[in-house]
C-alpha cells in the first residue's frame, strides 16, 4: 500500500511539474526531471478547491494567488525536495503557509509555482519535544503556539514571549517577530530563540543559531521568510505560572496614559514583584468598542459606565495589564499589585479587575473567535494596520490620528503600547525606529462589506499620509509595500545586508515571493546600485 501511494505521489508530482512547464513556457531541465524520480512522503494537491483555500488568508484582501500546487509535507525531508526542485533551472516560486494569517497575501505566491502547507495541511509527525532540564523546546516550523504551550505546560514550563493570538504558526512569528504585552520584559519571540533548522533556497538543511551560521539565523529572525523555510525552532522556556490578574484601568489624558505606560515597561529590570508581567493599552474613540473582541471584559454588571467618562478629544485610552503568581499567593500579589498602581494616574473610579488561569489569559482571543465564527463574524475582510511609532513622536500621532483621522468609527481594536528597544537583536532582520522606547500601534479593523473595506483602506492610507507628511518615522509591522523603492526605505541602513542575504541563501529568489520584495522577472538580476 505505501509503495502504491508513493507512486501516485510520485505520478502528481511529474504532473504539477509538467504543468509549471507549460504554464510558464519553459523546456523541461534535467534536475526537474531527476525530482520526479525521488518523490514525496507526504501529498500533493492540485484540485482547484485547495488551491483557492491557499490564496486566501485572514486579510481577505488579495486572493491572487499562483500556486499551482500545494504539497503538504510529511517532513522535512519533503520540503528540501520540492525547494531543491524549484532552486533547479528553470526556477518556480515556493512559499510555506503556516496558519494563513497574514492580511496581504504574503504567503501567496506572486509566480507560478508551489505552496508548502507547514500548518494544518501538513503531515508532519513531529511532536514537541521538552527539555526540562535545559529549559526548551524543540518543535516543528508549522506548529502552533497552542499546541507548544499545551506541551510544555506538561512541565510546569512555557515559553516566555507571547503574541496574543496563539493559532499561530512558530515560523510564521519568528519570521516576522512576534509581539504582545510580554515584549516589553521578554522582548519579541524572536529574542528567545536559541537554534533553528532551516531549508535555504538551495534546498540545504542548515542548523544555525548565535554561534553556527549566525549570519543566516539573525537573517531569518524577522526576515519575512526571504532567506529559508524554518522547519525547527528551539524556543527558551521558563516556569509557567498557575493564575493571572487582569487589570484594566482608563485614562481621558494621553500625557498621562503613556507617561504611566512607559514608567511601567522601565520596570523590566526589575524582580517580579516589583513590576507587571503585561503591558498594552487600546484606544476607545467610540461605544463601538464594547461589541468586539477586546472588550469581554467590560460586563454590563460593571459600575461604571464607560460613556460616563469624559474623554479629551472624545477619545479614552485603556492601560491593560496582569500580574502572574501561584495559587495560594493571591494576597501577596494583591498588595504587590496595589504598590505600582499607587504609582499611576488613572482614573479612580475605573478600575476593572479580574482573575483568570494562565492558559484562560493567554487564549483569550481564540474564545472570542470562537463566538465570532458563530455569528459569521470572523472570515471577512481585516484591513489591518500595524505601526511602530517612535516615542518622540507619539503625542503628535494621538492628535493627529486618535483625535483627528479616526473620527469616531473604528470598526474594531486598536492597541497601543511601548517596547524597549534594548530587547530586540538589532541583527536580526526586523526593522524598528531609531529610539530607545518605541509604541506599537495596531489598527486591527474588520470589514462586513465593501463600502467599510474601502473606507478603512482610505483611512490606512490617510494615517501613513499623515505620518509621512508630518516627518513622523514610522516602521510597519508585517510591512506591506508594492515597489522596490518601498522597501529600500523601510529597511534603511539594513537594506545592503538583507539583500546580501538574499542573494547567498535564495539566489533565484523563489522563496515567499507573496510579500513582494524581490517579486521581479527571472531575468532581473539586482545591480550593485539597487544595493
Amino acid at each position: 500500500m505505501a509503495a502504491v501511494k508513493k507512486k501516485l505521489v510520485i505520478i502528481l508530482l511529474a504532473f504539477t511539474i509538467c504543468r509549471l512547464i507549460l504554464t510558464v513556457g519553459l523546456t523541461v531541465d534535467p534536475t526537474l526531471t531527476e525530482i520526479l524520480h525521488v518523490g514525496l512522503e507526504g501529498e500533493v494537491k492540485l484540485e482547484a478547491s485547495e488551491l483557492e483555500a491557499v490564496s486566501l488568508d485572514f486579510g481577505r484582501l488579495s486572493s491572487r494567488g499562483e500556486a499551482l500546487a500545494v504539497v503538504q509535507p510529511a517532513s522535512e525531508n519533503d520540503v528540501v525536495t520540492v525547494v531543491k526542485a524549484a532552486y533547479n533551472r528553470p526556477p518556480f516560486a515556493v512559499s510555506a503557509r503556516g496558519h494563513g494569517h497574514s492580511i496581504n497575501g504574503q504567503a501567496d505566491t506572486r509566480m507560478k509555482g508551489v505552496v508548502i502547507e507547514m500548518g494544518r495541511g501538513s503531515r508532519v509527525n513531529f511532536l514537541p519535544r521538552v527539555y526540562e532540564k535545559e529549559m526548551y523546546v524543540d518543535v516543528w516550523g508549522g506548529e502552533l503556539w497552542i499546541h507548544v504551550l499545551k506541551a510544555t505546560l506538561e512541565y510546569g514550563l512555557a515559553p516566555m514571549s507571547w503574541t496574543d493570538y496563539l493559532y499561530l504558526s512558530v515560523g510564521g512569528t519568528l519570521s516576522n517577530a512576534g509581539i504582545s504585552g510580554q515584549t516589553f520584559n521578554h522582548g519579541p519571540q524572536i529574542s528567545n530563540v536559541f537554534e533553528l533548522d532551516v531549508v535555504t533556497g538551495k534546498g540545504e538543511v542548515l542548523t544555525c543559531s548565535e554561534d553556527d551560521n549566525s549570519d543566516l539565523f539573525h537573517a531569518v529572525l524577522g526576515g519575512l521568510g526571504q532567506f529559508g523555510i524554518i522547519t525547527r525552532a528551539r524556543i527558551a522556556l521558563q516556569p509557567a505560572p498557575q493564575r493571572v490578574r487582569w487589570i484594566r484601568v482608563l485614562y481621558s489624558n494621553f500625557s498621562t496614559f503613556s507617561k504611566d505606560q512607559e514608567f511601567l515597561i522601565s520596570l523590566h529590570g526589575k524582580p517580579a514583584s516589583e513590576r507587571f508581567d503585561y503591558v498594552e493599552g487600546f484606544v476607545i474613540v467610540d461605544e463601538g468598542l464594547v461589541n468586539n473582541w477586546r472588550s469581554s471584559f467590560f460586563s454590563s454588571s460593571n459600575p461604571v459606565k464607560i460613556s460616563s467618562i469624559k474623554g479629551d478629544g472624545g477619545v479614552l485610552y485603556c492601560l491593560e495589564i496582569t500580574k502572574n503568581y501561584e495559587q495560594g499567593n493571591g494576597d501577596s500579589v494583591d498588595e504587590e499589585i496595589q504598590a505600582l498602581l499607587r504609582k499611576l494616574s488613572f482614573i479612580e473610579t475605573s478600575v476593572f479587575t479580574t482573575d483568570v488561569g494562565y492558559v484562560d489569559f493567554l487564549d483569550r482571543v481564540h474564545k472570542a473567535e470562537v463566538k465570532l465564527r458563530y455569528k459569521g463574524l470572523w472570515d471577512v475582510a481585516h484591513p489591518w494596520l500595524n505601526l511602530f511609532v517612535p516615542k518622540s513622536r507619539i503625542e503628535d500621532f494621538d492628535k493627529g490620528v486618535f483625535k483627528g483621522i479616526l473620527g469616531n468609527k473604528t470598526s474594531g481594536p486598536i492597541l497601543i503600547y511601548p517596547m524597549n528597544r534594548n530587547k530586540w537583536e538589532n541583527r536580526s532582520s526586523v526593522v524598528t525606529p531609531d529610539e530607545e522606547v518605541f509604541y506599537l500601534v495596531a489598527f486591527l479593523r474588520s470589514a462586513l462589506d465593501a463600502e467599510t473595506l474601502e473606507y478603512l483602506i482610505n483611512q490606512n492610507r490617510q494615517i501613513l499620509r499623515f505620518c509621512h507628511d508630518s516627518k513622523i518615522k514610522v516602521k510597519q509591522y508585517l510591512p506591506h509595500y508594492t515597489t522596490l523603492e518601498e522597501w529600500k526605505d523601510h529597511f534603511g541602513d539594513k537594506w545592503t545586508q538583507f539583500n546580501a542575504m538574499k542573494m547567498q541563501f535564495d539566489p533565484q529568489r523563489i522563496l515567499a515571493t507573496g510579500q513582494r520584495i524581490f517579486d521581479f522577472e527571472p531575468s532581473t538580476v539586482i545591480s550593485k546600485d539597487d544595493m
